[in-house]
């Protein structure tokens, strides 16, 4: 289930950490080799990651012919569909965009325009969650927290 609106990544990052946006999505089909390339599309580099525990990696990618960014969040082994999401969110415009849901392999893509802009991004797995914010902002120091509730 994707969704987008202008609410701030940390609320929106509350409000899935604590479990009260609750979405039922169609798994995303299992594959092995998935790559944040495969989800995002062509043209899309991987420019950042963040592990998400032992289960998998959040990737923040960039297409630098679009000026989009794409997060995903990919297990390291596919399986029994759980608990997901990935998300992204540009401070200065506003703009973000998730993906949470019951997935066996990933979740996403979430999309936004983000040239010339810095990110926050995160996702999770299970009850593992990364958040990065502050990213990609040339010279700025970004700020990552990992936790598990």
């Amino acid at each position: 289930m994707r969704f987008t609106h202008s609410a701030m990544a940390t609320a929106a990052l509350a409000a899935l950490s604590l479990g009260t946006v609750t979405a039922l999505a169609a798994p995303a089909s299992a594959a092995p080799n998935t790559t944040p390339q495969k989800v995002c599309g062509s043209g899309y580099t991987t420019v950042n990651s963040a592990a998400v525990g032992s289960l998998g990696t959040v990737y923040l990618t960039y297409n630098s012919a679009t000026g989009k960014n794409c997060v995903a969040t990919i297990r390291n082994n596919p399986g029994t569909a759980m608990d997901m999401s990935t998300w992204i969110y540009v401070v200065d415009t506003e703009e973000n965009d998730g993906d949470w849901g019951e997935y066996t392999s990933y979740a996403g893509p979430a999309y936004v325009y983000g040239k010339g802009h810095c990110v926050d991004w995160g996702g999770h797995i299970g009850n593992v969650h990364v958040s990065v914010s502050g990213s990609n902002c040339g010279s700025l120091k970004e700020h990552r927290v990992t936790y598990t509730r």
